[in-house]
Protein backbone atom coordinates (compact mmCIF):
# COMPACT_ATOMS: atom_id res chain seq x y z
CA UNK A 1 0.00 0.00 0.00
CA UNK A 2 1.56 3.46 -0.55
CA UNK A 3 2.18 5.57 2.44
CA UNK A 4 -0.92 8.16 1.24
CA UNK A 5 -4.07 5.95 -0.12
CA UNK A 6 -5.79 6.86 -2.33
CA UNK A 7 -9.32 6.94 -2.61
CA UNK A 8 -9.99 3.55 -4.29
CA UNK A 9 -7.69 1.97 -1.42
CA UNK A 10 -9.62 3.78 1.48
CA UNK A 11 -13.12 2.62 -0.44
CA UNK A 12 -11.90 -1.28 -0.87
CA UNK A 13 -11.19 -1.16 3.11
CA UNK A 14 -14.58 1.18 4.20
CA UNK A 15 -16.59 -0.69 1.78
CA UNK A 16 -16.92 -3.71 4.48
CA UNK A 17 -18.29 -1.02 6.78
CA UNK A 18 -20.37 1.23 4.09
CA UNK A 19 -20.04 1.56 0.63
CA UNK A 20 -20.32 5.10 -0.49
CA UNK A 21 -19.13 6.92 -3.57
CA UNK A 22 -15.45 7.41 -4.34
CA UNK A 23 -15.72 11.35 -3.94
CA UNK A 24 -16.35 10.28 0.06
CA UNK A 25 -13.12 8.37 0.20
CA UNK A 26 -11.37 11.19 -1.51
CA UNK A 27 -11.86 13.71 1.18
CA UNK A 28 -11.20 10.91 4.01
CA UNK A 29 -8.11 9.70 2.07
CA UNK A 30 -6.55 13.56 2.02
CA UNK A 31 -7.11 13.06 6.08
CA UNK A 32 -5.67 9.71 6.91
CA UNK A 33 -2.08 9.73 8.38
CA UNK A 34 -0.30 6.26 8.25
CA UNK A 35 1.22 5.51 11.55
CA UNK A 36 3.96 2.24 12.23
CA UNK A 37 4.25 0.67 15.38
CA UNK A 38 6.41 -2.19 16.27
CA UNK A 39 5.65 -4.88 18.42
CA UNK A 40 4.80 -3.57 22.17
CA UNK A 41 4.82 0.01 21.24
CA UNK A 42 2.06 1.66 23.44
CA UNK A 43 -0.47 3.01 20.42
CA UNK A 44 -2.36 5.10 23.46
CA UNK A 45 -1.21 4.89 26.70
CA UNK A 46 -3.66 4.72 29.56
CA UNK A 47 -4.87 8.21 31.20
CA UNK A 48 -4.32 9.94 27.86
CA UNK A 49 -6.81 11.61 25.13
CA UNK A 50 -6.98 9.27 22.34
CA UNK A 51 -6.44 11.54 19.33
CA UNK A 52 -7.76 9.05 16.18
CA UNK A 53 -10.03 6.55 14.62
CA UNK A 54 -7.50 4.39 13.76
CA UNK A 55 -8.22 0.90 11.46
CA UNK A 56 -5.62 -1.39 10.95
CA UNK A 57 -4.22 -2.09 7.93
CA UNK A 58 -1.47 -4.80 9.01
CA UNK A 59 -0.84 -6.50 11.96
CA UNK A 60 -2.47 -6.55 15.86
CA UNK A 61 -3.16 -4.67 18.66
CA UNK A 62 -5.02 -4.77 21.73
CA UNK A 63 -7.04 -2.72 24.00
CA UNK A 64 -6.03 -3.15 28.06
CA UNK A 65 -7.25 -1.92 31.13
CA UNK A 66 -5.12 -1.77 34.38
CA UNK A 67 -6.36 -4.61 36.65
CA UNK A 68 -4.65 -3.52 39.37
CA UNK A 69 -1.51 -5.75 39.22
CA UNK A 70 -1.49 -6.90 35.59
CA UNK A 71 -3.50 -5.45 31.58
CA UNK A 72 -6.24 -7.00 31.08
CA UNK A 73 -7.25 -7.63 27.23
CA UNK A 74 -10.47 -6.69 26.60
CA UNK A 75 -10.18 -6.35 22.92
CA UNK A 76 -8.19 -7.92 20.48
CA UNK A 77 -8.34 -6.98 16.64
CA UNK A 78 -6.86 -7.46 13.18
CA UNK A 79 -6.64 -5.98 9.86
CA UNK A 80 -9.84 -4.31 8.64
CA UNK A 81 -10.61 -3.73 12.16
CA UNK A 82 -11.46 -0.46 13.73
CA UNK A 83 -8.84 0.21 16.69
CA UNK A 84 -9.59 3.52 19.32
CA UNK A 85 -10.48 3.89 22.75
CA UNK A 86 -13.86 5.01 21.39
CA UNK A 87 -14.97 6.16 24.68
CA UNK A 88 -11.76 8.59 25.27
CA UNK A 89 -12.12 9.64 20.85
CA UNK A 90 -16.17 10.36 21.55
CA UNK A 91 -15.82 12.50 24.45
CA UNK A 92 -11.51 13.96 24.42
CA UNK A 93 -11.13 13.05 28.06
CA UNK A 94 -8.60 10.77 29.10
CA UNK A 95 -9.57 7.17 30.35
CA UNK A 96 -8.06 4.00 32.39
CA UNK A 97 -7.52 2.18 28.31
CA UNK A 98 -4.58 1.68 26.31
CA UNK A 99 -4.04 0.66 23.23
CA UNK A 100 -0.34 -1.90 22.03
CA UNK A 101 0.49 -2.95 19.25
CA UNK A 102 0.60 -7.04 19.66
CA UNK A 103 2.70 -7.30 16.13
CA UNK A 104 4.31 -4.76 13.46
CA UNK A 105 1.44 -2.48 13.01
CA UNK A 106 0.48 -0.10 10.47
CA UNK A 107 -2.74 1.98 10.88
CA UNK A 108 -4.71 4.32 8.90
CA UNK A 109 -5.36 7.53 11.52
CA UNK A 110 -7.77 10.15 11.40
CA UNK A 111 -7.73 12.26 14.11
CA UNK A 112 -10.52 13.74 15.97
CA UNK A 113 -10.81 17.18 14.24
CA UNK A 114 -10.64 16.01 10.67
CA UNK A 115 -13.29 13.01 11.19
CA UNK A 116 -15.66 15.69 12.29
CA UNK A 117 -14.82 17.84 9.66
CA UNK A 118 -15.49 15.52 6.91
CA UNK A 119 -18.86 14.39 9.15
CA UNK A 120 -19.98 17.58 8.83
CA UNK A 121 -19.18 17.95 5.02
CA UNK A 122 -22.38 15.59 3.79
CA UNK A 123 -25.22 13.83 4.65
CA UNK A 124 -23.26 10.75 3.34
CA UNK A 125 -20.13 11.76 5.71
CA UNK A 126 -22.79 11.55 9.04
CA UNK A 127 -23.97 7.76 7.95
CA UNK A 128 -20.55 7.00 7.64
CA UNK A 129 -20.48 8.05 11.13
CA UNK A 130 -23.23 6.32 12.02
CA UNK A 131 -22.34 3.28 10.41
CA UNK A 132 -18.83 3.27 12.20
CA UNK A 133 -20.65 3.86 15.64
CA UNK A 134 -23.40 1.04 15.22
CA UNK A 135 -20.73 -1.45 13.87
CA UNK A 136 -18.45 -0.72 17.22
CA UNK A 137 -21.33 -0.80 19.60
CA UNK A 138 -22.64 -4.05 18.28
CA UNK A 139 -19.31 -5.85 18.48
CA UNK A 140 -19.49 -4.53 22.17
CA UNK A 141 -22.28 -5.81 22.85
CA UNK A 142 -21.85 -9.20 21.52
CA UNK A 143 -18.09 -9.51 23.22
CA UNK A 144 -20.31 -8.74 26.64
CA UNK A 145 -23.48 -11.14 26.07
CA UNK A 146 -20.70 -14.22 25.38
CA UNK A 147 -18.77 -13.16 28.26
CA UNK A 148 -21.75 -13.62 30.79
CA UNK A 149 -23.47 -16.23 28.59
CA UNK A 150 -21.22 -18.46 27.26
CA UNK A 151 -18.68 -21.26 29.13
CA UNK A 152 -15.28 -20.68 28.74
CA UNK A 153 -14.48 -23.58 26.51
CA UNK A 154 -17.49 -22.30 24.38
CA UNK A 155 -16.02 -18.68 24.22
CA UNK A 156 -12.63 -20.29 22.80
CA UNK A 157 -14.35 -22.59 20.42
CA UNK A 158 -16.64 -19.47 19.41
CA UNK A 159 -13.17 -17.21 19.24
CA UNK A 160 -11.06 -19.51 17.39
CA UNK A 161 -13.99 -20.74 14.66
CA UNK A 162 -14.21 -16.46 14.14
CA UNK A 163 -10.16 -16.03 14.26
CA UNK A 164 -8.61 -19.12 13.05
CA UNK A 165 -5.22 -17.49 12.82
CA UNK A 166 -5.79 -16.11 16.33
CA UNK A 167 -3.91 -18.91 17.90
CA UNK A 168 -0.35 -18.27 15.54
CA UNK A 169 -0.65 -14.53 15.62
CA UNK A 170 -1.67 -13.85 19.71
CA UNK A 171 0.26 -14.96 22.62
CA UNK A 172 -1.91 -17.63 24.98
CA UNK A 173 -1.08 -15.49 28.09
CA UNK A 174 -3.19 -12.32 25.85
CA UNK A 175 -5.99 -14.35 25.21
CA UNK A 176 -6.21 -16.12 28.29
CA UNK A 177 -6.83 -12.40 29.70
CA UNK A 178 -9.30 -11.35 26.54
CA UNK A 179 -11.38 -14.10 27.44
CA UNK A 180 -11.28 -13.61 31.17
CA UNK A 181 -9.49 -17.02 32.23
CA UNK A 182 -6.06 -17.51 33.31
CA UNK A 183 -3.23 -18.91 30.87
CA UNK A 184 -3.23 -22.24 32.83
CA UNK A 185 -7.52 -22.74 32.71
CA UNK A 186 -6.71 -21.85 29.01
CA UNK A 187 -4.37 -23.87 28.44
CA UNK A 188 -6.56 -26.97 30.17
CA UNK A 189 -9.36 -25.70 27.61
CA UNK A 190 -6.89 -26.24 24.94
CA UNK A 191 -5.88 -29.73 25.43
CA UNK A 192 -9.78 -30.93 26.02
CA UNK A 193 -10.49 -29.29 22.76
CA UNK A 194 -7.69 -30.85 20.71
CA UNK A 195 -8.72 -34.52 22.27
CA UNK A 196 -12.16 -34.53 21.31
Amino acid sequence: MPQNPSPEDVKKVFDLYFNADINIWKGFSEKIKVRNFQKSEIIKEYNEIEKYLNIIIKGSAGLFVWGGDRDICINLLYENSFLSDYLSFLNQKPTVMKAEALEDVTLWSISYNDLNELYGRSETGLRIGKAISEMLYIRKQEEQISLLTLTPQERYLKLIESRPAIVQRTSLKIIASYLGLTAESLSRIRKRVMEK
